[in-house]
């Protein structure tokens, strides 16, 4: 007994300890973010400093605390402070990657802002508030609770805005952060409702007690009160696209140019991604409803398709960077509605690094550009090397699937997937041997892209097992109706193969050219969400006073 007793004690001090290590570093940005603006403005180089120092110790913390979760698991305590409203921390291997991502992306950002914003008079009021968004994403990670999450996914809005107006003489950042703002109230309004409903529903707002109450009716099959769970997830699913910029609630994204580089690399390679954390973290809920799910998976692959083909018109780098940023959370948004869960992560994890990368180098992407190499001319779009480079490519998908052990068969999701990634790889390897096609490219390409098919698969793998990869997917695609629905994806994202392929031989036929022109211009959704927008907030430029 005394046994048992001392080690109940023993795991519950590591519960605290490892909750006290996960919430020390939001915690200390939010504290430093709500100093006086005036008091840090003072200083401003010092200020950004002293931010920067928080951030990487906020990194330091994060990086303790997954290597504790790894010896103790999962961690989930709960203070209670009113009623059934509680303060916590739901920390487990999703948490653990997430927050360790944002908190190297936002000292690595934070660094960079110290020199970036250097002499700025506002440089302390931009601290300031990067630090309150710095915190308030970290703190949707650690929830413990929907209300808590709710509460820290307004206040990474409300802060944002700030950092979206940090320019306020520029009519185009106010424009895009007014978008973006009536959009987000929105969002809110949406997770507000969902939320209530959960309670409703199934009398708890605790990630821990939600979890296990969908496990049981997903073992049952019988779900009470369906038709307001269905609304549930119809509303979760809304809030993720409008959090995550999907079509056709995606046109402030693109114009967020105004902003300082640092604030485009956190949105971009951070705040957007919450839409997808939303559907991760929620997906034994989420899947209850195969209709909301599958609702999902359409609006994520066109919005994919829509924003890759508005992208290649764009010569601003920063614009082009925006659309892209739409089009891979339309990807994930597809991922997450068709199920594979671990790939969605993968994808998020990935899609982070890539993009604050490109946010913070972007200023030297004209000397990248001349060293490095490019195809010259057009490349020659001869159908045997095309059929050869698809045939190559599905081998590759087939025989590394087979070598990880996923079965397409029962894995509806993963053929999908799996088949939208080889039309990718066919497309690389079409490029690299229309211009130089020799024995020695040959090898080069069918062994990049086994290496590149072969790490996806393994990644797949290693990053559904550190999730706990749900066995709940979209039942729906089992049935008549999502074979249909997967028909129709692999054919939308075959014929942009096909029209990408071919893009060389159509550039001076007129149909092109004006499908080009009205491409370029967003087929003018953003010219109607701005005349609404200014319809409803007008634009009033502030000068600011430095």
């Amino acid at each position: 007994m005394n046994a048992l007793l001392r080690n109940a004690m023993t795991n519950e001090n590591h519960q605290i300890l490892t909750a006290a290590l996960v919430a020390a570093g939001p915690l200390a940005l939010i504290g430093f973010g709500l100093l006086p603006e005036a008091m840090l403005n003072q200083n401003g180089i010092r200020a950004a400093r002293i931010g920067a120092t928080i951030s990487l110790a906020t990194l330091g913390l994060a990086c303790l605390a997954a290597i504790s979760l790894g010896f103790n698991g999962l961690v989930d305590v709960q203070l209670t402070v009113v009623s059934a409203f509680k303060l916590g921390v739901y920390f487990d291997n999703l948490s653990a990657c997430l927050l360790v991502l944002i908190a190297f992306l936002l000292a690595v950002i934070a660094r960079y802002s110290v020199n970036y914003l250097a002499g700025d008079p506002a440089q302390g009021r931009f601290t300031k508030w990067l630090c309150l968004t710095g915190g308030s994403v970290l703190s949707i990670v650690i929830s413990g609770n929907l209300v808590q999450f709710a509460l820290a996914w307004c206040a990474t809005s409300l802060s944002l805005h700030q950092l979206l107006v940090f320019y306020p003489e520029r009519p185009g950042a106010l424009l895009a952060a007014r978008k973006k703002f009536i959009l987000s109230r929105l969002g809110d309004a949406g997770l507000l409702m969902a939320i209530v409903l959960v309670y409703k529903v199934f009398h708890t707002w605790d990630f821990s007690v939600l979890f296990n109450a969908t496990r049981h009716l997903h073992e049952t099959g019988f779900i009470m009160d369906g038709g307001e769970v269905n609304l549930i997830c119809f509303l979760l699913v809304a809030v993720a696209m409008l959090k995550s910029a999907q079509f056709p609630f995606h046109s402030w994204l693109p114009d967020t140019m105004e902003t300082p580089t640092p604030v485009s690399a956190l949105m971009h390679a951070g705040i957007i991604n919450a839409g997808g954390y939303l559907i991760i973290r929620l997906n034994p809920l989420v899947t209850l409803s195969p209709a909301a799910m599958s609702t999902l998976a359409l609006f994520g692959a066109f919005t994919a398709l829509f924003a890759s083909l508005v992208m290649l018109t764009h010569a601003s780098v920063k614009r082009s960077l925006a659309f892209s940023t739409v089009a891979q959370m339309g990807f994930m948004m597809l991922e997450c509605g068709l199920g594979a869960f671990g790939l969605a992560v993968l994808h998020l994890v990935a899609h982070s690094l890539y993009k604050a990368h490109a946010f913070l180098s972007s200023g030297s992407i004209v000397s990248m550009a001349k060293s490095a190499w490019t195809p010259t001319g057009k490349p020659i779009a001869h159908p045997l090397t095309f059929v050869a480079a698809f045939g190559t490519a599905g081998l590759m998908a087939l025989g590394s699937a087979w070598f990880f052990g996923v079965d397409y068969r029962h894995e509806p999701a993963l053929f999908v997937l799996g088949c939208t990634f080889a039309m990718a790889l066919a497309y690389a390897l079409w490029n690299l041997w229309s211009q130089l096609l020799d024995f020695k490219m040959a090898v080069f390409g069918v062994v990049f892209g086994g290496g590149i098919v072969a790490v996806y698969f393994a990644l797949h793998k290693i990053f559904g097992q550190l999730i706990g990869q749900s066995e709940w997917v979209n039942s729906q695609l089992n049935t008549w109706t999502g074979m249909v629905l997967l028909v129709t994806l692999l054919a939308l994202f075959l014929l942009v193969l096909v029209v990408q392929t071919e893009l060389p031989v159509w550039t001076n036929r007129p149909l092109f050219q004006v499908i080009y022109v009205h491409a370029r211009n967003g087929f003018y959704f953003n010219t109607l969400a701005n005349r609404l927008v200014t319809a409803v907030w007008p634009i009033k430029v502030i000068r600011n006073k430095k």
